[in-house]
């Protein structure tokens, strides 16, 4: 279980307390006049009454309906993907609604919801999920936040039987909770746990962030997860007593989104929910409201390990409108506002010396009760003033000269390009999209509309989008940033303290501000490539249906159409070399790489190239793997041949600008500072050295190497490689594949002649685990109540697949009965990982690690219960209910792998070059099938003798200690 993210401050748009209606992802708008007439049909109307007036087209696709309890429902008929489902429980309730000795409580019931109820006993919901194939986690979680609670189940098939027993557990979740003292108590060290795990130093900060924006309110003073000494004083009646008070028929609601006949679904909610007796629905809390008149405020928040941050405020007024069509207008317009200058701000950060790391301007709603418009501003270490000039000059451009329609061509481009993919994709659109469509419905009161309706209604008012009418709408939301609120974060103060960030502040904005200019738009400059490539091998693996195609100049391409998500295409590139070029002499050797993207291509800056796409699915995603460098992209079939020259300007013509190395090291400076700030970022930034005996290239290097790492000497490291190297294409999606053949031979297959087949690497795939198994103490600096307790084997490579998933499988038993045992049973930690990593690159290489993050003073005794488990899962093969737990989401995994484009992607991109993936695959489900309950013993025994783990264990840091 997972708490919400409460606040993220963005490079757009700083705190997501905002309910906004979205611009046209699911929605509509017009101009007044030519837009069709529209009604909201009374039986949603009845559900729904704050969207009665609203008249925007409801999409009836979705099933809505309220029970006679009051308890509402929302279901929606969809089979992307196939044969499966997604079902929620959403509570119209969250922390806010707590009283101050309740702080937490309304997250400790979510945590109850998986102990037990009055037809289930403790922590037999999980179990019987796990024997259905649903894994903790992954397929069963849940989130609380300020306003709601919500409980989601991944149905991994649509069988009736399944669909029933997900939703007798919601309303086991709804109305039946056992609340067991004992039970409490046992959870109550998790939640703790939790609340310890979570206590870094990006907490602290949105602790002291939302005291200074919103004092007093119940965003400042309710936060999830609680106190302390709330949830320790916790017992089964206080949590009862909050639970019965907002669990009611008329808070909730039931979502289904799945390959499922709606009438059927609807019976079924019926039939387990119509009997459902509550009081009425309790009134909302008020949580503040922001204060307008809260102003002229400066703060500083130090950690070592924040980066400096400067977040600049006004409050105003909620101006929150009825989901309608000219409400979306004019949110339309309002979003092309904050595009068009956060595109500025994004410019300036792409020079050479860009004055900042990344800044925004946005604004957004407190809930109902206020609005925030923010300026963030995210420096380089003791360049705040800089930054803060730069970002304040654009903000004040922005308010004096306007938008250019250039600008807002480009954002009206990109717009009508989304929208038109919405509409080509409407038919495979996901559960995940229906479902959080339902939950704006429900908690928002925002229309769902059809894609097909949203591109009507823009393209009737896309000629009226003029700067003045952006600029309009921009400035009726905008709170004037006059005497803000100003907080400053970062690792050291300013000099010269909150004043001179007020001075600061005023001097920018009393100096004058010229206007901007916007430049042109090159056209692009790789749309012609030639003669094209010449076809000499095109053969149709009979397998799984992968078309593999050669070209006379080595490209290998792999072609897999599907009808899986229409109007998308994914597209893959793999050219030999990767971190195989990193040598103990020079480790860093491709350590630049991923960053390539930054430098553009010959003839066009990135950020050129941003405007230059425009209204064009197609973009470079640079990718350092392994054995291998990578792009990888999706596109739309219309946007393949663009996408297919961009990339093979990238092989031909990389830019190596050096204006992605400021950005790099100003990453790498807080990568740096934050090394040791958590134990599992002490530990994994030190894990690699110790387990590889200082091999340089599993080791962070001093701080000083990165720094010397210049574009120009990573052309020197990867250009022979990249140019020459073997090269792989997979394009998997909505495609034609003869005519996809016909594209890639028109650019990919236009390149100088490549080498055949990838290199192997003999000597760059060694990797040892040190012979030492002395025990390590690390050491971190948060918060000293948290440590980390870690145990490492050394297992094998993963070239043979019986040996492979038999570790796979122990890994599953061995998570849920250290889940059991130091979770559920002693209540030590919130998650305890295990994790099997069987090398696909390093010969012989592979480790099995188990960990828990704990309190400082359960070190000895959670080491010892880690111990005592794994010696038991050597001793005696667990049970056959045990086992099945274990492997049905295993199973379940491999039976929906290819119903998606990324199931069909790792398969197909390499499919020439390592074949034996698929037959692997094919493979795979009889083997695990055949697996005993012996076999994972024998693999328990073989791999995880007690004599041969590395033990890591993190401790707060003494010194850090004697500083606090």
């Amino acid at each position: 279980m997972q708490l919400r993210r409460i606040l993220a401050l963005s490079t757009a748009l700083a705190l997501p307390f905002a309910c906004p209606a979205p611009l046209f992802a699911q929605s509509a708008t017009r101009e007044a006049a030519g837009a069709p007439d529209t009604a909201i049909p009374g039986e949603i109307a009845d559900t729904f009454p704050a969207i009665a007036e609203s008249d925007l087209p409801f999409d009836t696709e979705y099933r809505v309906g309220r029970l006679e309890n009051g308890m509402r429902y929302v279901i929606r008929s969809n089979a992307t993907p196939p044969e499966q489902g997604q079902v929620r429980l959403w509570v119209d309730f969250g922390s806010a609604a707590e009283a101050e000795a309740e702080q937490g409580f309304a997250h400790f019931i979510e945590h109850m919801a998986f102990n037990g109820s009055d037809n289930l006993p403790e922590g037999e919901m999980v179990r019987l999920l796990e024997r259905e194939g649903l894994a903790f986690g992954a397929d069963t979680n849940a989130s609380t936040g300020f306003d709601t609670t919500l409980y989601k189940l991944d149905l991994p098939r649509n069988d009736p039987d399944l669909l029933d027993t997900a939703l007798m557990l919601m309303r086991e979740t709804a109305s039946n909770l056992a609340f067991d003292d004992e039970a409490v108590e046992r959870e109550k060290g998790v939640v703790l746990s939790e609340r310890r795990v979570r206590d870094t130093y990006a907490m602290r900060s949105l602790v002291d962030n939302l005291d200074f924006l919103y004092p007093g309110t119940l965003a400042a003073t309710r936060l999830p997860i609680g106190t302390v000494a709330t949830l320790q004083a916790a017992d089964g009646a206080a949590l009862r007593d909050l639970y019965e008070r907002y669990y009611r028929p008329e808070n909730v609601a039931v979502i289904v989104s799945g390959d499922y006949d709606a009438d059927a679904v609807e019976d079924a909610i019926r039939e387990r929910f119509a009997d459902w007796r509550g009081g009425p629905r309790l009134g909302s809390p008020t949580f503040g409201p922001a204060d307008p008149d809260l102003a002229g405020e400066t703060r500083i928040f130090v950690d070592p390990a924040m980066a400096e941050e400067l977040t600049i405020s006004r409050h105003g007024e909620w101006l929150g409108q009825a989901d309608t069509m000219a409400e979306r207008r004019t949110s339309l317009l309002r979003a092309i506002g904050y595009a068009i200058v956060n595109r500025r701000l994004q410019r300036l950060s792409r020079r050479d010396d860009p004055p900042f790391r990344a800044a925004g301007l946005g604004t957004s709603d407190f809930y109902r009760e206020g609005r925030t418009t923010n300026l963030v501003v995210r420096a380089a270490d003791g360049e705040w003033e800089r930054a803060l000039a730069a970002a304040q000059e654009e903000y004040r451009r922005l308010l004096e000269y306007g938008v250019t329609e250039g600008e807002i061509a480009e954002q009206v481009a990109n717009i009508r390009t989304a929208l038109e993919a919405g509409v080509a994709g409407a038919a495979t659109r996901s559960n995940g999209a229906f479902v959080n469509g339902a939950i704006r419905l429900l908690r928002n009161d925002i229309v769902p509309t059809t894609p097909a309706t949203s591109l009507a209604l823009f393209e009737r008012m896309a000629d009226a989008i003029t700067p003045a009418r952006v600029m309009a709408a921009l400035e009726a939301e905008l709170v004037p940033l006059d005497d803000p609120l100003i907080r400053f974060e970062g690792r050291t103060a300013p000099d010269g303290g909150e004043s001179a960030l007020r001075s600061a502040w005023n001097a920018g904005m009393a100096g004058t501000v010229a206007a901007g200019d916007a430049g042109e738009v090159a056209d692009f400059a790789y749309a012609d490539w030639g003669e094209p490539g010449t076809v000499v091998s095109d053969t149709l693996d009979e397998r799984l249906g992968i078309r593999k195609v050669r070209f006379a100049n080595g490209v290998m391409l792999n072609l897999k159409p599907t009808d899986l998500d229409e109007d998308s295409v994914s597209v893959a590139v793999n050219v030999d070399g990767g971190s195989m070029l990193d040598t103990r002499e020079h480790p860093l050797a491709t350590a630049l790489f991923s960053s390539l993207e930054s430098g553009g291509l010959g003839e066009h800056t990135r950020d050129e190239l941003q405007s230059v796409l425009a209204g064009r699915r197609a973009g470079l995603n640079m990718i350092r793997g392994t054995d291998t460098f990578g792009m990888s992209a999706t596109t739309t079939p219309r946007d393949l041949e663009l996408q297919l020259q961009l990339m093979s300007a990238a092989i031909a013509d990389a830019g190596f600008r050096p204006t992605g190395e400021a950005q790099y090291q100003r990453g790498i400076d807080n990568w740096f500072a934050r090394r040791f700030a958590t134990p599992s970022a002490s530990y994994s930034s030190q894990i690699g050295g110790i387990v590889s005996d200082g091999d340089p290239r599993f080791t962070i290097q001093p701080r000083e190497a990165y720094a010397g790492l210049t574009f120009a000497q990573l052309r020197d490291d990867v250009i022979e490689r990249w140019s020459n190297g073997a090269m792989e294409v997979a394009i998997v999606g909505d495609i034609d594949a003869d005519e996809t053949v016909r594209m890639v031979a028109a650019t990919l297959g236009t390149l100088p002649q490549r080498e055949t087949a990838f290199r192997p690497y003999d000597e760059q795939r060694q990797r040892g685990f040190t012979a030492s198994r002395q025990p390590r103490t690390l050491y971190h600096d948060g918060a000293q109540d948290q440590a980390l307790v870690t145990m490492t084997w050394p297992s094998r490579d993963d070239s043979d697949e019986r040996a492979s998933l038999v570790l796979e499988l122990l890994q599953r038993v061995a998570r849920l009965e250290l889940t059991d045992t130091l979770r559920e049973d002693l209540g030590q930690t919130y998650s305890p990982s295990v994790s099997a990593s069987q090398s696909h690159f390093y010969t012989g290489y592979g480790t099995f690690r188990t960990s828990a993050a704990v309190d400082a003073g359960e070190v000895e005794a959670t080491r010892a219960a880690m111990l005592a488990t794994l010696a038991s899962l050597r001793d005696a093969p667990v049970d056959e209910d045990t086992l099945l737990r274990a492997r049905r989401p295993m199973l379940e995994s491999y039976d929906n792998a290819l119903d998606t484009n990324r199931g069909w992607m790792g398969l197909a991109a390499r499919a020439q070059s390592e074949s034996e993936r698929i037959d692997r695959f094919l493979a795979a489900k009889a083997i695990l099938q055949s697996l005993t309950a012996a076999d994972v013993q024998a693999a328990a025994r073989r791999y995880l003798a007690p004599e041969d783990r590395l033990e890591v264990v993190v401790l707060p840091s003494p010194a850090q200690a004697e500083a606090q």
